[in-house]
């Protein structure tokens, strides 16, 4: 008799916790943060995506929330959000969202694309911009041709702008030439260039589709070396013209997915401008319910002023 008294009030245990459990953990599809406290998670202050997202929401210096975590890049924010159920965050539009276990929303009803980003129907978008270090300041002049070379390539050719848009870059053919017409500009890549490295430094948002370029233009190149040192945009302009230009994490060619500041002069650069277009994109866990958000409920999120999810139904 005590052992089926002891099974009846398990069992009871059993219904009682099931019954209680909120409907955000069942498994029919509903959100998994519907009534849950939102986990803010943004970039630090020498991030380019973080500067585009909060110029996008209109959220001012100082009135990010305290409750903010800051992550350290694109992938370490994707990463932190795809991990918890109540999180937010923004993310380049090149993330690999299913990888991370996170969902894009549209912002003010429209969904991220190359298409919604080159026509402006997206209003979170950004520039990925590129500068060089100043004609002559090279460890060699072969060096220099090397990085002109690389710029012509994902800024000018077919080939590299296939390859930048591989990787989630948003480009214009417009002006587009087959990479064998420009490469004959730079004789430089018909030699062996294996003990020559090019090295990169700023946005991280920037990495996968950089890498991907080096790694098409390396064979191009008489195998030419490189080696990426991405930590943000504002190492960009430091590391090739800046205060960290000759130092240990001087860089020959740095990006930053944001226009450059009116402090970062480019002026004295060999080659600056932009290779292709980004969208910033907010983020939550795979599994939460919401689909779109405005711009003044993402500033009042990031703001303090909205707290939990189920102020967004």
């Amino acid at each position: 008799m005590k052992k089926l008294l002891s099974l009846l009030v398990v069992g009871l245990l059993s219904v009682s916790l099931v019954a209680c459990q909120s409907p955000a953990t069942e498994e029919d599809g509903g959100s998994t943060t519907a009534s849950s406290e939102i986990h803010v998670y943004t970039r630090d202050s020498s991030s380019g995506t973080r500067e585009a997202f909060e110029d996008a929401i209109g959220l001012k210096e100082g009135e990010l929330t305290d409750a903010a975590s800051e992550t350290s890049s694109n992938g370490d924010m994707a990463t932190k959000v795809g991990e918890d159920p109540a999180g937010i965050g923004y993310v380049s539009l090149s993330t690999d969202f299913e990888a991370n276990n996170v969902k894009p929303l549209k912002f003010e009803g429209v969904e991220a694309s190359n298409e919604t980003v080159l026509d402006g129907t997206y209003g979170m978008q950004r520039p990925f911009n590129f500068v060089t270090r100043a004609s002559g300041d090279y460890e060699s002049d072969d060096k220099e041709q090397l990085v002109a070379a690389f710029i012509a390539y994902i800024t000018e050719s077919e080939e590299g702008k296939a390859v930048i848009e591989s990787e989630g870059g948003i480009v214009d053919y417009t002006d587009a030439r087959p990479w064998a017409e420009i490469a004959q500009d730079y004789p430089v890549l018909e030699q062996d260039n294996s003990g020559i490295t090019i090295r990169t430094g700023g946005s991280t948002s920037v990495e996968k589709a950089i890498n991907a370029a080096l790694t098409a233009f390396q064979p191009l190149a008489g195998n030419v070396q490189f080696a990426m040192n991405q930590s943000g945009s504002g190492d960009g302009h430091k590391r090739v013209l800046g205060e960290e230009k000759d130092g240990a994490n001087a860089a020959d060619i740095g990006f930053a997915s944001r226009p450059f500041e009116a402090e970062e002069d480019v002026s004295t650069a060999m080659a600056s401008g932009s290779f292709c277009q980004d969208a910033v994109v907010v983020i939550v866990e795979a599994n939460n319910a919401l689909e779109d958000l405005t711009a003044a409920q993402i500033k009042d999120i990031y703001s303090g002023a909205i707290t939990d999810f189920s102020s967004l139904e």
